[in-house]
């Protein structure tokens, strides 16, 4: 199932299932109160839904075959927003090796200094958190930081957490996953650089206003089938950039949902980023975004994440 948050031309938000490949969209909540009456709190936004578990599940199963056709509507008539506008959380992760041999390597031409991959990056997963009240969704345009020269993509699968729960054994966190998206993680690389040097961070490399890109939709866990086996494509102005596969991830989400949730809770609408596929972003191949550029992240079972980069004056 493809699930997505919709803003209509009046303005009113609401959560649509994503039908026809991605041409139609049923409009849940206006679904649901022509078929059952009222309102569903389970409807009133992506984490109600995900929080609602299985039984929100089948209710959106049950709209889907009873709606009437007035309650659907041409993706052309909407916008699709972030599956969710303001996620409970964001944190990215460094899960693939040869993304960070890349960026290493491309370090080393410039510098001439030589680095190797740290060996706390083997034995753990690495991660920061992201700016959750600077997001934007599909066909949105990204706003070019007026501080940054040289801004970048980064092709990234995230999954987004189902249930509650603290101290997830490995064998366990796939039951937390409720599904899967895109992540365009835009990222200023000269002021990153500049910020990585003082040991914290990343800071203002990633967070400007439009910098974390999530879409076009949610497709929940049993759609996606196996999450390693994602055939993962970037376009730059429909020439094709870069190309990896979910399953080159050194540290699976399994991991990674066991590690985080160490003596700490992860709740419903977290997401997980995987980080970068090797050779999924522009700093690995020596070349970089300029404004007008039409990103477009496409990845297996799931979609097209399409964003326009522009920049003021």
């Amino acid at each position: 199932m493809k699930l997505a948050t919709i803003r209509g031309r009046d303005g009113r938000e609401g959560v649509a299932a994503v039908l026809n490949g991605g041409r139609r969209l049923l409009d849940l909540g206006s679904a649901h109160g022509r078929v059952r009456g009222g309102e569903s709190p389970a409807l009133e936004s992506m984490v109600a839904l995900i929080e609602g578990g299985e039984a929100a599940l089948e209710l959106v199963r049950e709209l889907a075959e009873e709606a009437p056709d007035e309650a659907m509507i041409d993706r052309s008539a909407v916008t699709l927003l972030a599956p969710m506008p303001v996620p409970p959380q964001i944190r990215d992760f460094l899960a693939f090796e040869e993304h960070l041999k890349g960026a290493f390597a491309t370090a080393e031409r410039l510098t001439g200094r030589h680095v190797d991959i740290p060996a706390v990056w083997y034995q753990q997963p690495i991660y920061y958190k992201a700016n959750r009240l600077s997001v934007v969704g599909c066909d949105a345009d990204v706003r070019w930081p007026a501080y940054a020269q040289l801004l970048d993509y980064e092709l990234e699968l995230a999954c987004v957490i189902g249930t509650r729960g603290v101290d997830i054994a490995p064998e366990d966190a796939a039951a937390h996953i409720f599904g899967y998206t895109i992540f365009n993680d835009v990222s200023a690389r000269d002021a990153q650089a500049t910020e990585m040097e003082g040991q914290l961070g990343p800071a203002k490399g990633k967070d400007f206003d439009t910098g974390n890109v999530f879409g076009p939709w949610i497709v929940t866990a049993d759609e996606v089938g196996d999450p390693y086996d994602l055939t993962m494509v970037a376009r730059v102005n429909g020439e094709e950039w870069s190309r990896g596969n979910s399953g080159t991830m050194h540290h699976r989400f399994e991991d990674i949902i066991a590690f985080v949730s160490r003596s700490e809770t992860l709740y419903p609408g977290e997401i997980l980023g995987s980080g970068t596929v090797g050779g999924g972003c522009g700093l690995e191949l020596g070349r970089f975004l300029n404004p007008g550029d039409v990103v477009e992240l496409e990845v297996d079972r799931i979609g097209v994440l399409r964003n326009r980069i522009i920049k003021a004056g």
